[in-house]
């Protein structure tokens, strides 16, 4: 192991370009990928950077998920000083086994790839209302990111949830003051409580005059209570429209920029799949990534992890490595086979929402660029608002002409 770099290391956070992680992680991957990493509370932990470790130790489990035990916030974040309490009941993402088991099989089966093959004609439909209103009275340019990749996972997310389309607008705002990194630690607070107290006030609608949704089928299942029911709701709704919204738009973008590849989607549909696989895995959409705590001491290619220690798993540079992807990893290829990517995760808390975004991506793109084929930028690349101020990187907006 090499005695590079000579001391702890922060989280690297800035990017050189909207589609690229910041470029010290290429460095660190291929000098030190298990390194010492100060923490700005003030923890001392890891940063990993190699495909093979991140990958190994997102479905170890002897690397814990529990939020008490792994939160040290990697970077200045308004919750990264706050004292952390075990996972409310419900919030299964910071459980480990048989909690996080439980409900994630309650939930998983409405996420099977069977299932959300089904959404696909609906989904289609969404995505031509979409673009039918941002040609509404002839219109030649639009925001592509709030007219288009944010109501399509929104209105599907609210669709297979249950939630009333009119009460969108009720938490949309709470989720974007949550994950702005200008909110303080009050404001972060009160726009998760008042995510929070929407789902549990839609809990209790559902539980008195249930419909045909996932929330009403949990309900009829009988094994949660409400405050179960709301925080499981929650992470679903919260999961099911920001990242992948910021998936669509930051995708669009980059098929923007790089037009050799948008003409190989243009004139190959089949490429669609590879074209979400190869976005998911080249675009850094995290700060940080997967979070973990070690339960017991743990030789991680021979730096010895000592249990306790919080474990940085950097999604966005195992993506990049050429050891995985190839030596050309930092370069966008729609004809790359980039299956395997961590973008989602992987092991127990793999994304369950994971064939929803994906079919959704698919949809929006080819739906995209079949109804505009002179799809082009109405601003200069750096002149595109880039999400610099958020946990979620994306485009806050994105100009686009036809």
């Amino acid at each position: 192991m090499s005695d590079f770099p000579r001391g702890p290391v922060r989280l690297p956070t800035e990017r050189t370009s909207a589609f690229d992680p910041p470029a010290e992680f290429a460095e660190l991957r291929e000098k030190c990928p298990v390194a010492r990493m100060d923490f700005p509370d003030g923890h001392q932990g890891w940063l990993i950077t190699s495909y093979p470790e991140v990958r190994s130790l997102l479905a170890d489990p002897e690397f814990s998920a529990r939020q008490e035990l792994h939160h040290h916030a990697p970077y200045d974040h308004p919750f990264g000083k706050e004292p952390i309490r075990p996972a409310e009941p419900g919030f299964f993402i910071g459980m480990d086994a048989p909690e996080h088991s439980r409900y994630r099989r309650l939930v998983a089966g409405q996420f099977t790839k069977r299932r959300i093959a089904l959404l696909t004609p609906r989904i289609e439909e969404i995505a031509q209302s979409c673009l039918d209103a941002m040609e509404q009275d002839g219109a030649r340019e639009a925001d592509l990111v709030a007219q288009y990749a944010q109501p399509i996972p929104a209105l599907v997310i609210c669709e297979l949830l249950g939630v009333p389309l009119a009460d969108a607008d009720r938490f949309k705002g709470a989720i974007q003051r949550f994950f702005h990194l200008g909110s303080d630690a009050e404001e972060s607070r009160n726009a998760y409580l008042a995510i929070l107290e929407y789902v549990s006030e839609l809990v209790a609608r559902k539980r008195a005059d249930p419909g045909d949704d996932l929330i009403s089928g949990l309900i009829a299942r009988d094994e949660l209570d409400d405050q179960e029911l709301a925080a499981v709701s929650l992470l679903l709704l919260v999961a099911g429209y920001e990242t992948t919204a910021n998936m669509i738009g930051l995708g669009a973008f980059t098929l923007l920029t790089h037009p050799d590849q948008l003409a190989l989607l243009r004139e190959d549909d089949t490429l669609g799949d590879n074209a979400v696989e190869e976005l998911l895995r080249y675009l850094p959409l995290f700060r940080s990534g997967g979070m973990r705590a070690a339960t017991r001491d743990t030789d991680v290619l021979g730096r010895q992890v000592k249990a306790g220690e919080c474990v940085v798993l950097s999604l966005a540079a195992a993506n990049r490595d050429p050891a995985r992807f190839g030596p050309d990893a930092d370069r966008f290829d729609l004809r790359r086979t980039a299956t395997g990517h961590v973008a989602f995760g992987h092991g127990p808390h793999q994304c369950l929402g994971s064939q929803l975004a994906r079919l959704e991506m698919r949809i929006a793109y080819t739906a995209l660029l079949r109804r505009f084929p002179g799809l082009r930028l109405a601003v200069a690349p750096d002149e595109v608002p880039l999400r610099d101020d958020m946990v979620i990187h994306g485009a806050h907006r994105l100009p686009v002409a036809w």
